[in-house]
């Protein structure tokens, strides 16, 4: 039986946490973009409604399409912009599964290696958002390499890229508001996890809970199924099985995919120019490889 006070508190969760995801999108959105916290919101929710119905990563595709179609911003700054915001949302994640895997990484070399292998991607990570130099030396191998018509489209995103990180860090305050609010709005999705595993009358330390859920959510974003649907779950069922039998670890992947429906449901009167959204994209990128 679950404890439903629990699982209302992190039902509830879900919408500051797609307020505060909304808000760190137009906080980081450059001043002649004039994209307001409603616009950043909507394109938020359309986000959430298209990865559920469709195939994983569509959803910020069509953020970066919408913001290029309303004409907030040109496609390799508008590109730049999404990912860059969802970097520093990995970035976060990253911290939080550092943190609990180095305090848990003593109980399993399974788990020490993990360590390792996370560590060495957040500092990467951290160095691409940066460092001017090692955004620049990245872009510059990137284009010696790539075949065809590929390097001016990079060179074009190498020069978005760069001018972010300029404008991102030269106010540091404004810079340390996104990476704060970031670490705290993760912060806030570990702890919804961990309320939905009190919900099902079971316990965790928060630094287990802290590594399992972040690296059960990276195995998510794999783009093999709809929202990490199954992908998500069985990373569920294996990193928590110290803590949680199997039908409790999949119950929880049921509560966890309610992290992803909620704000879809919230976007579905939109879903329709969502949907149109989507198609826009199929259609160029059809044309574009001649595909019919």
């Amino acid at each position: 039986m679950a404890d439903w006070r629990y699982f209302g508190l992190a039902v509830i969760l879900t919408f500051p946490l797609t307020a505060m995801s909304a808000w760190r999108l137009s906080f980081l959105a450059p001043a002649q973009a004039k994209l307001s916290y409603f616009q950043s919101l909507n394109l938020t929710l359309m986000a959430s409604v298209l990865n559920v119905i469709l195939p994983s990563k569509l959803g910020d595709l069509a953020r970066f399409y919408a913001l290029t179609r309303k004409g907030h911003l040109q496609p390799a700054n508008a590109l730049t912009l999404v990912v860059f915001e969802k970097a520093w949302d990995v970035l976060a994640l990253l911290f939080w599964c550092s943190l609990g895997l180095v305090i848990i990484a003593s109980t399993s070399t399974f788990y020490w290696l993990v360590s390792v292998a996370v560590l060495i991607v957040a500092f990467v990570g951290v160095l691409m958002v940066s460092s001017f130099t090692f955004a620049e030396v990245c872009f510059s191998t990137a284009i010696s390499l790539a075949p065809g018509h590929l390097p001016d489209k990079i060179a074009t995103l190498q020069e978005a890229w760069l001018d972010t990180l300029v404008q991102f860090w030269s106010d540091k305050r404004n810079a340390a508001i996104v990476i704060i609010g970031s670490v705290i709005l993760w912060l806030l999705h570990i702890c919804q996890i961990w309320l939905f595993v009190f919900a099902l009358n079971h316990t965790i330390p928060f630094a287990s809970n802290a590594a399992m859920a972040s690296l059960s959510i990276f195995v998510g974003l794999l783009p093999f199924t709809f929202a990490g649907i199954g992908t998500r779950d069985v990373a569920l069922i294996f990193f928590y099985q110290p803590f949680l039998a199997a039908p409790v670890a999949a119950a929880l992947g049921l509560f966890c995919t309610l992290r992803y429906l909620l704000p879809a449901l919230i976007g579905l009167p939109f879903l329709g120019q969502y949907l149109a959204t989507a198609r826009r994209i199929k259609n160029e990128n059809d044309n574009k490889y001649g595909v019919s």
